[in-house]
């Protein structure tokens, strides 16, 4: 499976359909060990607390990729029942070894019927796939497989997404744990309930499609060479609050890159309705100790009707 600019940005955007609570989305050790190490994108939510916000089920069905809503669909279809057994779902996107491309894997926890769903495969003739103490089950016709690694935590994908998954869990190849950057990044924003990480490609990816037409000017190329990571939050508790930091190796590039997003809002204000005009009214970027950060705050409301905007259209495109 690979990964193009579109679905890796709206892997971002989809990452947007949970609402903060208290409980922090946070994965176990067991889920954080099968993501192998060469992660491009990781998004976490609270999948139950998905469920409490209308914002956030809009925003979902609206730009749901087709990688994303496969393995959703796969989980239903094996009976699993997701809107009552799972509590936190993660997706990441990863390189995979020898350079074929990248791929997905999805984790889900909760506390799942396990018998229920091993007596479900019995039922259909479903023959699993062994790799070492780990059985893989096709999930029907879907093209996707399931391992349980536990009863609280399973592991979801194409075939090789889920082989690779398991690799990483039983020490056969580096797994996220090995990622230092990766990690370090992660203790800054896994206290919250919608989170995610892009490394340095990833990062790259995500801002090209943001800045438009501005990624084609000469300072770009000086700032996207010097992108490291990001990170990013959203909270549905009170209105709509998005948080993002993307981290350079300067000040001065920081700089740079928050003066090159201040002039696509302007440029885009321009043309835009008042709706638009009004949500970048409500965003703020600045740079702080080699940092870009963006954030955007808005009623239920507003960004209800910016859904069906040609800005976040273009965003999402």
């Amino acid at each position: 499976m690979n990964i193009g600019k579109k679905t890796l940005l709206l892997m971002s955007v989809v990452s947007i359909m949970a609402p903060t609570l208290l409980i922090a989305a946070q994965l176990s050790s067991d889920g954080k060990a099968a993501i192998p190490h060469d992660v491009q994108q990781l998004i976490v939510v609270d999948y139950r607390a998905m469920q409490n916000s209308q914002a956030a089920m809009d925003l979902k069905d609206r730009v749901l990729p087709p990688e994303l809503k496969r393995l959703e669909t796969a989980m239903k279809s094996s009976g699993l029942k997701v809107d009552q057994d799972a509590d936190t779902l993660a997706f990441a996107a990863f390189r995979a070894p020898g350079g074929d491309g990248a791929r997905i894997v999805g984790i889900a926890q909760g506390q799942f019927h396990t018998r229920e769903l091993l007596a479900n495969f019995a039922k259909q003739k479903t023959k699993p796939i062994v790799l070492r103490n780990n059985s893989i089950y096709p999930m029907g016709s879907s093209g996707m497989s399931v391992a349980f690694l536990n009863q609280t935590t399973m592991v979801f994908g194409d075939k090789d997404a889920v082989k690779a998954s398991l690799d990483a869990r039983d020490g056969m190849t580096p797994n996220f744990m090995s990622n230092g950057d990766m990690v370090n990044e992660m203790a800054a924003v896994d206290s919250r309930a919608v989170w995610s990480l892009l490394d340095q490609k990833g990062t790259q990816t995500m801002m090209k499609s943001v800045l438009g037409d501005a990624a084609q000017l000469a300072d770009y190329d000086t700032v996207r060479n010097r992108m490291k990571s990001s990170r990013y939050t959203m909270d549905f508790q009170n209105g709509v609050k998005f948080d993002m930091a993307v981290v350079m190796s300067d000040t001065v590039t920081a700089a740079t890159a928050a003066t090159l997003m201040k002039g696509v809002s302007l440029m885009r204000k321009t043309s835009g309705t008042p709706l638009e005009k009004s949500a970048l009214d409500q965003t703020t970027i600045d740079s702080n100790s080699g940092t870009l950060t963006v954030d955007y705050s808005s009623s239920d409301s507003q960004f209800a009707s910016l859904l069906n905007s040609p800005l976040f259209q273009s965003v999402v495109r």
